[in-house]
This record gives structure tokens, C-alpha cells and sequence, in this order.
């Protein structure tokens, strides 16, 4: 079946579950926040989450760091 991952056709097998597709896409589970069809999913709800054809989902990855960066402000 097709779906969509961020804007991109993918085909998967019918009755995908949003775990086994971030474990195909190669994403940690535990950094991600997944949108399907404009509805946030909880990270626990992802192994009951299969995905139909047409399904629209979004995969944001938390990139991890922070602090000050160069070029902001003089001393």
C-alpha cells in the first residue's frame, strides 16, 4: 500500500504499524514525535497505530544539544 512520509510516497506492506516503519526508516523511537493525518500519536500508541493507504504521516527527530552559538552577541 502508499502511503506518505513527510511528502514522500513509500510503499509498505498492508497492517504497518508506525513502530515497524520507524524501525524500517531507521529512527529511535524514544526522539520522535509522528503525526498521522494531522493527529499527534502518543509514542505508546505506536505498535497499535497500523497505517492504511493514504495515511499522511510526519516524523519530527529531536536533535539533541542546545547552548549558546557563536556570532549572537558581543562581550
Amino acid at each position: 500500500m502508499e502511503i506518505q512520509v513527510n511528502g514522500e510516497s513509500r510503499e509498505v506492506p498492508d497492517k504497518t504499524t508506525l513502530t515497524a516503519l520507524l524501525h524500517t526508516l531507521n529512527i529511535v523511537m524514544d526522539r520522535v514525535a509522528v503525526e498521522v493525518n494531522l493527529e499527534i500519536l502518543e509514542p505508546q500508541e505506536f505498535h497499535k497505530r497500523e497505517l492504511r493507504h493514504g495515511d499522511q504521516v510526519e516524523i519530527l527527530s529531536f536533535i539533541g544539544g542546545g547552548g549558546e552559538r557563536d556570532g549572537g552577541l558581543e562581550d
